[in-house]
Formats: C-alpha cells, structure tokens, sequence
C-alpha cells in the first residue's frame, strides 16, 4: 500500500501504530491517576500497557509485512521504521515486566512509571519516522522527558534523584546543540525536510557551505550526547547506576536504538552528499568511543557501570556501521539492535530477578559462586555476556550482530579497514571484562555467610527464558533473521541515489 501524505487522513493512517500508543497511554494516564497509589494497581497498569505496546508491535509487524510505502512528506513509510518500531516496542516491553515486578519490590507504587515507558517508546517511533527535522526534534522530546522522569522515579534514592538531574541537565545541554545545528542547516537549505535537504545540497553544490557544515557538526554532537559516544559520554556511568535497573536497561538498550535510528535516518537522507566532510569526523568519534568505553570498562566493579561502558563500546561499534556511508548500515544497525536489546535487557533482568531492596547485587563480588547456588541463572547470564562479546555459538546472534557490522564496513565503497580491525581488537578486550563475570559465577567460591539468593519473579524468569532461547536459536540458525532484516529494514532514501562515491579511507584520514 502507499500512502499519500498529502492527504490529512492517509497521513493519520500512516502513522497509526504511533498514534494508537500515544493514545492508549493517555488512557491509561487518567486510569493510573484515578486511584490511589498501590502495588496492585501499578501491578494492573503495568499489565494493561505490556497489552497496549504488545498490541501496537503486532500492527507494526503487520505494516511491515505488507510493505507500505509513502510518497514525498513529513513521516518516512518503510521496513526500516518498521523493524526499528519493533526493537523500541520489545525493549519498552521487556521494560515493563521487570518494572512490574521491581517496583514491587522497592515498594515504587507509582503506576504512571509504565505509562511514562510507552511515551518514552512512542517518542522513538516518532523519530525513526521522521523525515522532518522539527519532527525530530519533537519526538526526541517526548522521548527525553518521559525518560528524564524514569530515572529519578525511586523517590527514597538519593542516587536516583541525582541520576535523574544529571540527566536533565546534560539533557538539555545536547538540546541545544541540536536546536542551533537545524537553526544552521534551515538557514543553509530553506528547509527541514530531509529528503528536500540532500537535493538541495547537490543542486545548488552546497557542500562547503560553512553554515551548513557548522551545523552538520553541531547535530553531531548534539546526537553523540544522546547515544553516549566518547568524549561526550560522562553522563552515562552515573545516570544508569542511579536508574532503577529496569529502567537502567531500558535507556542502555531502546533509548540508545532510539537515537541511533534518528541519527542513521538524517544522516543517510539528508547528507549523503557532504560524506566527505563528516565521515572523518564520525570516524573518529567511532575509533574513540570504542577505545574508551572498552578499556574504562575493564577497571569497573559495579556491574551497573560496567554494562554503562560496555553500552558506549557498542556505541562505538555501530558508528562503525553509519562510517560505511552505505545503506547497508541501516541494515546492520536493525540486527545489532535486536541481538544487543535482548542480551543487554535479560543481562539487566537477572540483576532484577536475583537482587532484593537491601541488597541489589550490583557488585561482581554478589556473583561469586552463582553457579553453585543458581546454576540456570548463571548459565542465563554466560550467555547474555558472550552475545554482547560476539562470542560465536554460545554467544548466538551476537556474533552475527558484529560480523554483519563488519561486512557494512568492508563492503562499503570505501572500505573501513582500519575501523574494523579497532572493532576486533577492542572486541578482545573487552572479553576481559565479560568473562570477569563469567569466572565469578563458576569459579569463584560462594562467600561463607552469604544471604540466600531470593525466589525469582515470574516476569523476570519470563524475560531471561525468551531472551536466552532467542539468543542462542538465531545465533545458531540466523538466516531467518538476517534473510527478514535483509528485507525489511532499507531506508526509502531517494537523495542517496546522488551519493558521491566517498574517498578512499587512506585518502580521507591521516
């Protein structure tokens, strides 16, 4: 089917899925605002939104399998919205069950914390369909402040209200960098429509224009703020190990997708014509965030902090993929994501499921000698830990995920060697500190006078089972999944088609 954007009512058909969860979470909104605080009603909400954002993925997972396209307009109709819409909505689900069961725990009875996860994740889907800056720049503030919200919403944690104010106000920091870089480009195209942005570029030879190259970099670090790449990453460490750790989770995994699929879309749509001039610099923001995050992380103890730079790693890792040029990225950012999603939120959902109010487990030291008190729990875990390293077999898709960035880079016009052997030796080390875990779990002993681990909840085994059995039956037959990714996750891009062939690396870096 395609829709004619023009046309106020297939407009709203476009965007449907989104529109049916922003909808849904005003309901629920006013439900969650009805009653007084409680378990059993945040318990009631929260499985009233896990129906709403499951509902919403099936009508995505529709969309994508009947292959709707749009013509020129605001809102982008294709397999990559459509794949990325799904990653969002998984993570948001996953989210959800661990909050459910979490803040029972933590005595949180706020029942708008869920509802604030499906505005969040509507935030994301409003900007990976995006084709207009200021539509962007809406959806990322529907996103950023429903998740400000999240990170403080253990109000009895002093750590909480830190994480969240730290948030805030880098936050907002990285806003204005993004307002000021669509203010330069506006003011170098005339306008804010992706697609209309790269024309213009090559109609009119804009690409040294230093407004608009001025701005192309401002945009730049205005996103690296929000995707947590070095040198811009101090926020991350302490927001996520102050974060309630389903939402911890969730911003290390969906928000993450959910800036990446609008970084990659304005990137790819707008500016291939100007590769020259910013592939350099995304060069070497991938070489240091993959550097940085990798070698930081092997110092940690906290595992909290240690998955927060693990996470800027990954960060690195995929800005291998966008350095490519090529639409091939958003392909291999699709399959990354959803390897990454699962191996990162069941990482986190183990945490959930082992920890208690008193004692949160968030130290390496709370796994010594899980294996002998837990062993399904400590295998869950070895596996989330080798799909994050790439660890072929046992690690499942997670190698795949890395092997289909490498390809990215090396079949790109220009290939991306020297990136992609930065990929494989910062992959190595940071086996160092994924396989820490692993050794603590079986062959570190069970400290003498150690609590008894609690009972788990149903969510979590549920989220940790799912997880693990996607993991490792995609990682061993992934041609389903590369073969459907491969299908359904091209960006429509009509201004690539006017994509210089970029320079050679060992031309275009010294």
């Amino acid at each position: 089917m395609n829709y004619d954007l023009s046309i106020p009512m297939q407009l709203s058909a476009a965007l449907l899925p989104d529109l049916l969860l922003i909808g849904g979470a005003m309901v629920l909104m006013l439900v969650a605002a009805w009653r007084d605080e409680s378990a059993e009603h945040q318990r009631a909400v929260g499985i009233g939104s896990i129906l709403l954002a499951a509902g919403v993925l099936v009508m995505v997972l529709v969309q994508g399998a009947r292959g709707a396209t749009a013509g020129p307009g605001v809102i982008a109709v294709d397999s990559f919205r459509w794949a990325s819409d799904a990653v969002f909505l998984i993570a948001g689900i996953i989210a959800l069950a661990l909050s459910i069961e979490y803040n029972s725990r933590e005595r949180i009875d706020t029942a708008e914390s869920h509802v604030l996860v499906l505005f969040a994740v509507a935030g994301m889907m409003l900007m990976v369909a995006s084709r207009d800056l200021m539509v962007l720049f809406l959806g990322i503030e529907l996103m950023s402040v429903a998740v400000y919200v999240l990170a403080g919403m253990n109000r009895r944690s002093g750590r909480s209200a830190e994480s969240a104010l730290k948030y805030f106000l880098l936050g907002a920091f990285s806003t204005g960098f993004l307002l000021y870089g669509i203010a330069l480009v506006y003011g170098a195209t005339g306008t804010t429509n992706l697609a209309t942005i790269g024309e213009r570029i090559n109609t009119f030879n804009l690409q040294q224009t230093p407004m608009l190259l001025v701005g192309i970099a401002l945009l730049l670090v205005g996103f690296a703020f929000k995707i947590a790449a070095a040198p811009f990453h101090m926020w991350a460490p302490d927001v996520y190990e102050g974060a309630p750790t389903p939402i911890t989770g969730f911003m290390a995994a969906g928000v993450k997708a959910g800036a990446f699929a609008a970084l990659l879309r304005v990137w790819l749509e707008a500016f291939p014509g100007v590769y020259s001039e910013w592939h350099k610099a995304v060069w070497w923001l991938a070489a240091i965030t993959m550097i940085v995050g990798n070698l930081v992380a092997l110092q940690q103890r906290n595992l909290k902090r240690m998955l927060a730079y693990s996470s800027i790693g990954h960060t690195g890792f995929i800005l291998v993929a966008l350095a490519s040029g090529t639409s091939q990225a958003a392909t291999a950012f699709v399959f990354y994501l959803l390897a990454y999603t699962l191996a990162t939120m069941g990482a986190f959902a183990v945490m959930v499921s082992l920890g208690t109010s008193t004692s949160p487990r968030e130290s390496i030291e709370d796994y010594h000698g899980l294996w002998q008190e837990r062993p399904g729990m400590a295998v869950a875990m070895t596996v989330f830990m080798l799909a994050l390293l790439g660890f072929p077999i046992f690690g499942g898709m997670g190698f795949f995920a890395k092997w289909y960035v490498l390809q990215a880079a090396m079949q790109a016009p220009a290939p991306q060697t020297r990136l992609a052997v930065i990929l494989v030796i910062t992959t190595a080390v940071s086996a160092g500190y994924y396989l820490s875990l692993v050794i603590a779990m079986f062959m570190k002993p069970r400290p003498a006078g150690a609590a008894p681990l609690p009972p788990s909840g149903a969510w979590s085994r549920a989220v940790i089972a799912v997880s693990v059995i996607i993991i490792l039956v995609f990682g061993a037959w992934p041609d389903p999944v590369v073969n459907l990714v491969n299908k359904h996750s091209s960006l429509g891009t009509p201004a690539q088609t006017a994509m210089p062939r970029p320079a050679p690396e060992t031309a275009a870096l010294p």
